[in-house]
């Protein structure tokens, strides 16, 4: 008889490893659970090589993926192939992202800082009265 052995996620050889890409997405740390990263596939959110596509696809070294992580928008290319989620400088090792997909990320975040800057703050929250008076103008 013989005795099957278990190999370790990090001994498998990416080829013979089928990982679905919501899977993957969530096993790579883009979002907290499974479920809410076949949510943002199944919603449009993530384009697999240019093309939307079902959290079923299967997960290939070199693709490239856009997706949205709240008000970013990453593109990544497939480094290495995980089933199981693992350490974040483990998971940070699968892809890498682009770099005028960084440029733009720290653009928009620039932007947004100085949009807050200027936007008006008020120095305590407004009462009852004001708050129906806001809601008046801005039904009107």
């Amino acid at each position: 008889m013989t005795k099957k052995t278990k190999l370790n996620d990090s001994s498998e050889s990416a080829d013979a490893l089928k990982v679905r890409l919501d899977k993957w997405l969530w096993a790579a740390r883009f979002y907290k659970t499974r479920a809410i990263a076949r949510e943002m596939v199944q919603g449009g959110k993530v384009h697999y090589n240019g093309q939307r596509s079902k959290a079923s696809k299967i997960v290939e070294i070199g693709a490239i993926i856009k997706l949205a992580q709240g008000v970013d928008e990453k593109t990544i290319t497939v480094l290495n192939i995980l089933e199981k989620r693992q350490s974040a400088p483990i998971a940070q090792s699968m892809y890498q992202e682009s770099d005028a997909s960084i440029a733009k990320r720290e653009e928009n975040s620039i932007a947004r800082k100085n949009n807050s800057f200027f936007a008006p703050h008020p120095d305590k929250k407004p009462d009852k009265k004001q708050r129906r008076e806001l809601l008046k103008m801005k039904s009107s």
